[in-house]
This record gives C-alpha cells, structure tokens and sequence, in this order.
C-alpha cells in the first residue's frame, strides 16, 4: 500500500510540474516573437530557387520555377520567375511603397497586394516576405498536443488589424524551435479557406526556412500547391536587385 501512494504522489508531482511547464497566452505570445526571429533573416541576405507544383481538379497539374531574393531587414523581396517559358521575367518586387508585379510584355509595374495569390497558385504574396506574427496577430487561447510525430503548441490567432490576409489562424509549432508544422486560416466568419503544411525545414546561418510547403485550398477540393526551396545562399545581394530597374533590366 505505502508503494502504491508513493507511485500515486510521483503521478501527481509528474502532472504538477507538467501543468507549470504549460504556456500561458502571454507567454504565447512571447513565443510568437522567437518564431520570427528564427524565421527572418535580419543578419543576411537571403536567396534561393523555388520549384512549385500546382494542382487543379480543372487545369490540371502546373509547374514554375521562381527565384527568390529577401532582404529581411528593410522587408525587401523580389520573386522572379524563371519557368514556364510563358511567364519568365514576370516578377513580384515588395520595396518601400509597396508591393509591384511586373509584366515584361507590356512592360509595366502594376501595384498589387500582399493578400493576392502569388501568380495564379494556392500560395500568397504574403507567404514570401518577412514574418511578423508577433505584430500582426494576439494569442487568444494556447495548448500542448501532437502532430505526427512532434510534440507542439496549438495557438489560436486573431489578426490585430485588417491589413492581414487572413483575420484568424489556428498554428501547430514545434515546442522546441518554435517552427510552424501547420497553420489553419479561416475567414472573419469563421470558415476555413486554406490548410498550410511545412514537413520539412533547414538551417541557414542561425535561422530556419522551410524547404518544402503545401498550400491547400480548402474551397476548392483537389486544389493545391507544392513549393520545393534549394540553392539557398546567405551572400549579400547588390542593393540594385531590388528596384523596378533591376526587374526591367533582367528582362531586357
């Protein structure tokens, strides 16, 4: 009997010290702070190619290949796609005022928005530029569970301001690291409109970056997009890459 109430205490001194070790929504909120940081590369410049598969029950199977280039610091990037043979020059450059697709037929920068959807794919612009979940978003409710294989946080999300692209978002991170597996994003009303996944991330320098990221479409049944990320490079890029003159001048 004495055994038994010593294994009963060591049970419930376990559950205590498991239920202190609990984040609270403050501290959630701390939590979205380091997940930036890991995330943005302040430090360096960031560059790298990216390969994506879109998929549509209608248009069927989509392929492009993109180069990516982000200044994280000055929340610079430009995106220029290299593939299909169609699109290539097209590109997406975020600079001080704003965000600019450039189309080399016609030659001319249109102003669009970072809620868009990144060239006709289930990603958005949004998805590509620096992270700021600590600015952009409050910690409504936080628990511990599992996803696959990880032990994570489940935080619920709702956006600060309306300049977001999606008003409330339920995130799966890693308790660790404090990286996104899966991130849900739902309408003001409450409908789900895309499921993101992230199986796999790599180190560059002392961040993170996700090389592979499934964007899917929670309207549109059977529609998604695959986003494969190599060649990563941490070297400075010239300050001309990101201007409207460095877009029109590698289209030339």
């Amino acid at each position: 009997m004495k055994k038994i109430r010593i294994i009963a205490a060591a049970i419930m001194i376990a559950a205590i010290g498991h239920a202190a070790a609990a984040l609270t929504v403050e501290e959630a909120q701390a939590v979205l702070t380091d997940l930036d940081d890991v995330r943005n590369f302040e430090e360096n410049d960031f560059a790298a190619v990216m390969r994506f598969t879109s998929e549509d029950p209608e248009e069927g199977v989509e392929q492009q290949v993109v180069q990516q280039f982000r200044r994280d610091g000055e929340d610079k990037f430009l995106m220029l796609i290299q593939e299909p043979a169609v699109q290539l020059g097209q590109g997406y450059l975020r600079i001080e005022d704003g965000l600019w697709f450039y189309d080399p037929e016609s030659r001319q920068f249109t102003f669009t928005s970072l809620e868009e959807q990144f060239s006709g794919t289930d990603a958005r612009n949004s998805d590509f530029g620096t992270s700021n979940y600590a600015d952009d978003y409050v910690v409504t409710s936080v628990e511990e569970g599992t996803l696959g294989s990880f032990q994570v946080y489940i935080l619920d999300l709702m956006a600060t301001s309306n300049e977001v692209t999606y008003p409330t978002e339920k995130m799966w991170i890693t308790r660790d690291l404090y990286l996104p597996l899966k991130i849900e994003s739902y309408s003001e009303a409450g409908r789900l409109l895309r499921t993101s996944l992230f199986p796999s991330y790599a180190r560059a320098g002392g961040n993170y970056i996700a090389t592979r990221m499934i964007f899917v479409d929670e309207l549109i049944e059977g529609r998604r997009t695959q986003i494969e990320i190599s060649d990563i490079s941490l070297s400075d890029i010239p300050d001309t890459v990101f201007t409207k003159a460095y877009v029109e001048r590698v289209n030339r």
